[in-house]
């Protein structure tokens, strides 16, 4: 990406009242990612949000905004010195001088996070913090000989390292946040795995027999062909497994076939579709529009009937429209349908298929 001829073309730029060298914008930096490695333009903006992330390039004008924005937005390589490669520990000692010569380039004035890091870093390294303020006074008088625009290079570069290294707090990484999230005792887990194989085993060829044998062990396929993703008529244990929950029987292609047509004959099936549009959607985003203009718009052809508060929501989150802008409503049509139609009628609808099958 380096390369004079063939990496990302840089030009310089003026920062302020700086001129900066070797300056890209993000518009190229994904171009040529995607152009590079045969890609579309999203997954070359994602990996190139992951190069920033990890520190290989570094934003100008944002630094604390970890990711590349394909348009105008400036950024630059960053030195192999700070490339998270080498390996160097990020030392308490080394983040304090950093902080400590940028409190006397600032005059004092630093981001709150960092000031936060500087007084703890006063009161836990009191014994040597002599020597941490006279290494930033030397560092700071070093890059005071510096050309002006090496000097702002370097600091950017340095505030890049320190962006990534020891991030605000309120940009922490996930994996640190996740420790606190809530967790499920041990006895509910156990309990609920024990549920599921007591609700399940009858269904499962490794731990009970199998009807009309075990193709593992006879090498006959028999019942792999009765059990197809669209056989004609399903096995008794098959329908059995829908009655467990309403997953089972969406999960189920043949049961959800059959679900859809029950759905039809009630003129209900906009429900079903709505969802499984809301599902295409989280897979595949440019769905959502189809779904939008099929359920959702003024006049739509297929318009579903969702509460107040849901609609609210959903209205909201498309002024921003995101993958999962369609979560809340989904969950609802969902819950009308397990609620509503699953339990009330699909029982009866079941108990008339397990009659009319003999395997």
């Amino acid at each position: 990406m380096q390369d004079p001829k063939n990496g990302v073309k840089g030009s310089e730029q003026k920062l302020n009242i700086t001129v900066i060298p070797h300056v890209m914008t993000g518009q190229d930096i994904a171009s040529w990612i995607a152009n590079f490695f045969k890609m579309d333009a999203d997954e070359a903006l994602a990996m190139g949000t992951m190069m920033v992330a990890f520190g290989y390039i570094y934003p100008l004008q944002n630094h604390r905004k970890l990711v590349l924005k394909a348009d105008d937005s400036f950024y630059r390589f960053q030195t192999p010195y700070f490339w998270p490669v080498q390996k160097w520990l990020a030392e308490d000692i080394d983040y304090a001088i950093y902080l400590a010569k940028r409190n006397i380039r600032k005059k004092g004035i630093l981001e709150p996070y960092e000031q936060e890091h500087y007084n703890n870093f006063n009161k836990w390294l009191n014994h040597k913090w002599d020597f941490i303020v006279l290494q930033a006074q030397e560092q700071y008088r070093a890059g005071k000989e510096r050309k002006k625009a090496d000097r702002v290079v370097f600091d950017c570069q340095e505030r890049a390292y320190w962006i990534v290294n020891r991030p605000p707090v309120s940009d922490n990484i996930f994996l640190e946040q996740a420790i606190m999230r809530a967790k499920v005792k041990s006895s509910v887990s156990l309990g609920a795995f024990v549920k599921y194989i007591t609700t399940f085993k009858n269904h499962d060829p490794f731990l009970s027999p199998c009807l009309p044998s075990n193709p593992w062990q006879t090498d006959d396929s028999t019942y792999w062909d009765i059990n197809t993703r669209s056989v004609e008529i399903p096995t008794k244990m098959r329908v059995e497994r829908w009655s467990f929950s309403f997953f089972e029987l969406l999960n189920d292609p043949r049961g959800r076939a059959d679900f859809k047509v029950f759905l039809k004959k009630e003129f209900s099936g906009e429900n079903l579709a709505f969802w499984e549009a809301a599902e295409e959607m989280n897979l595949w985003y440019p769905h959502s529009f189809y779904a939008i203009r099929t359920f959702l718009a003024p006049g739509a052809p297929r318009w579903i009937n969702i509460d107040g508060r849901t609609m609210g929501l959903t209205v909201k989150g498309l002024e921003h429209p995101h993958r999962y802008v369609l979560d809340a409503a989904q969950t609802h049509i969902f819950m009308l349908m397990k609620k509503v139609i699953y339990q009330n009628i699909v029982g009866n609808f079941l108990r008339h298929k397990r009659r009319h099958n003999s395997c």
